[in-house]
C-alpha cells in the first residue's frame, strides 16, 4: 500500500512548467482561477529555460521572441516590459570551410559557391519545378521541390541528418512544412534582393526575419517572472515533482488525480480540469488504469531526439558578430553555435569574455549523451578550433546541460501512432494536451503558448481543436488578441 503526504486539491492541475504550462496558469490567473503546476525539473521554462553557470547565462538552444500571434506577443510585453530587448539578427551557415549569410545575401552566396555551382543550383531548381515529386512524403522530396536537388544536398541534407539522426528520406514532409513553410529558393532570393519593409515582417517566412525580441537575461527570465506572478496570486508551482501516475476513471472518462513523487514522498493532486504538457509517450504510460494495448504500443513507438548544450566561457571579448552559426559540416558533430553575448550583453558576467553554447543532437543513452562533461567540453574546444571559430587555448571553463526529449520525431510511423493516441484521448473529458511534447508537434514557443491559451478558453466553454494549432491559418496568423 502506498503512503501519501497530505492530498492536495486544485481547480486546474497543470503538468509541466514550460512555456505552455506556465502560459495556461498565467491566463487562468488573469481570469481569477487558481492552478497547481507540477514540474519535475528544478528550473522553470522547459526547453526555454536559462541556465546560470558562475553568473554566465545560457539557453538550451537560442530562443527568438518573434511571432505573428498577437496574444503571445502581448503576454511577452506585459510580463517583461522594459526587460524585453529588440535585437538585430545575424546568422550564418558554415559550409565547405566558408561562411554564408542566412538569410541569403546574393553576392556573398555567389562568391562562396562560385559561378559554376550557382548556375547548377539554378538549373537544378528549374528541373525540380518541371519534374517535381508528385507525392511529397519525405523531407527530401519537400525540400527538393522548393529548392532543387543540388541546393538540398548542399544546405539541407547534412545539417538535417545531424539534427535528427535519420536519413532525410525517412523524415516526414510534415516537419519541413511546419518548420520552414513559406520558404523556397524564390522567396529566399526575393528577400536577398528586395529588403522587406518592417510593416510587412508578418508576411515573410519566420526563418527570414532580420530582427527579433529577447529577454535581457534570456528566455528563462520570462518564465521565472510568470512563475512568480502566478504564485503571488495564489497558484502553486511545485518543482522537483515528478509525475508517477495519472489516476483516471475509465467509466466516467475523467481524470481524478495526479500522483507525484517529490523529496521521497508521494502526493495526490486532485483537480477538476487537467492540462498536460509532458511527452505523450510518458502520459500514456502513466495512465492508471492502463490503456488498451494498441494505444500503449502506439505511445511506445513515438520517438524523440535529445539534445545537449556545451557552454564554454572564452577569454576573448569579441569572437564573431553572429547570434548563432549553423554548422553544415559532416566532419564535426557540432550542430550549431550560439554566441550569447550577441543575444544580450547581460548574459555574460565579464564583458572582457564571451559565452558560447555548442549544440549537439543525440539520442539519450548514445555515445555523446554518455560522455562525461569533461570529455564533452574537450570535444567542443577541439571542434571549434577545427572549423576556425575559436582557439582552444582561449577556453577557460565550461558546463554541460542534457535535455531529454527536446524534439518530437517526425519519423515514418509517427503520424499513424499519433492518430491512434489522439482518438483515444478524445474520450477523456477533462484532460487537454498542450505544448511541444504535449502534442508531439515541433512547435515554436509562441505556438506552444497558443495551445495553452486555447486550452484555457476550452475550460471556459470554447471548443478549440488544439491539435490543429500551427496547421490551420486562423489559429495563428490571423488570431487577434482576446485578453
Amino acid at each position: 500500500m502506498n503512503t501519501y503526504s497530505k492530498d492536495q486539491n486544485g481547480e486546474v492541475i497543470i503538468i509541466g512548467a514550460g512555456p505552455a504550462g506556465l502560459t495556461a496558469a498565467y491566463q487562468l490567473c488573469k481570469l481569477g482561477r487558481k492552478s497547481i503546476v507540477l514540474e519535475k525539473d528544478y528550473l522553470v521554462g522547459g526547453i526555454a529555460k536559462t541556465v546560470n553557470y558562475k553568473n554566465y547565462l545560457f539557453d538550451i538552444g537560442g530562443h527568438r521572441f518573434f511571432t505573428k500571434i498577437d496574444d503571445a506577443k502581448h503576454m511577452w510585453q506585459e510580463v517583461l516590459q522594459e526587460d524585453f530587448l529588440h535585437r538585430n539578427r545575424l546568422s550564418r551557415i558554415y559550409y565547405n570551410k566558408k561562411f554564408f549569410y542566412y538569410p541569403i545575401r546574393l553576392f556573398n552566396a555567389l562568391s562562396g559557391l562560385g559561378i559554376w555551382n550557382s548556375s547548377m543550383i539554378v538549373l537544378s531548381y528549374i528541373h525540380a519545378h518541371i519534374f517535381p515529386y508528385k507525392n511529397e512524403e519525405t523531407f527530401e522530396q519537400w525540400v527538393t521541390n522548393r529548392f532543387g536537388k543540388r541546393l538540398y544536398n548542399i544546405f539541407f541534407k547534412s545539417y538535417t541528418e545531424k539534427v535528427w539522426g535519420l536519413p532525410c528520406n525517412e523524415i516526414r514532409a510534415e516537419w519541413a512544412a511546419q518548420r520552414i513553410k513559406g520558404l523556397s529558393l524564390k522567396s529566399a532570393l526575393k528577400n536577398a534582393l528586395i529588403k522587406p519593409h518592417k510593416k510587412n515582417n508578418g508576411h515573410i517566412a519566420k526563418t527570414l526575419i532580420n530582427s527579433f525580441d529577447y529577454p535581457k537575461l534570456g528566455p528563462g527570465m520570462m518564465w521565472q517572472t510568470v512563475s512568480n506572478i502566478i504564485q503571488k496570486n495564489g497558484s502553486n508551482v511545485h518543482l522537483g515533482s515528478e509525475v508517477e501516475s495519472i489516476v483516471w476513471d475509465s467509466k466516467k472518462n475523467r481524470v481524478d488525480a495526479i500522483e507525484v513523487r517529490a523529496n521521497g514522498q508521494k502526493t495526490l493532486f486532485h483537480g477538476k480540469e487537467f492540462i498536460s504538457t509532458m511527452p505523450i509517450r510518458e502520459l500514456i504510460q502513466k495512465l492508471q488504469p492502463t490503456v488498451p494495448g494498441e494505444v500503449l504500443e502506439a505511445a511506445n513507438n513515438l520517438n524523440y531526439r535529445d539534445f545537449l548544450t556545451v557552454a564554454l566561457i572564452v577569454n576573448h571579448p569579441d569572437l564573431f558578430p553572429d547570434n548563432w552559426i549553423y554548422i553544415h559540416d559532416p566532419l564535426v558533430r557540432l550542430g550549431r553555435v550560439q554566441n550569447f553575448k550577441n543575444w544580450s550583453p547581460d548574459m555574460v558576467a565579464d564583458q572582457n569574455k564571451s559565452c558560447l553554447g555548442l549544440e549537439y543532437f543525440c539520442f539519450e543513452g548514445d555515445d555523446l549523451w554518455n560522455m562525461t562533461d569533461e570529455a564533452l567540453i574537450e570535444l567542443g574546444k577541439k571542434e571549434l578550433e577545427a572549423i576556425g571559430l575559436v582557439k582552444s587555448s582561449y577556453v577557460e571553463d565550461g558546463s554541460v546541460v542534457r535535455m531529454p526529449k527536446a524534439y518530437p520525431a517526425y519519423d515514418s510511423k509517427y503520424r499513424e501512432m499519433l492518430n491512434i493516441i489522439q482518438q483515444y484521448l478524445k474520450g477523456i473529458k477533462n484532460l487537454q494536451l498542450a505544448g511541444r511534447n504535449g502534442l508531439h508537434r515541433y512547435n515554436n514557443q509562441d505556438h506552444s503558448m497558443l495551445t495553452a491559451m486555447l486550452a484555457v478558453e476550452n475550460i471556459h466553454g470554447a471548443n478549440h481543436d488544439l491539435w490543429s494549432v500551427n496547421e490551420e491559418k486562423e489559429y495563428h496568423e490571423d488570431r487577434k488578441s482576446s485578453y
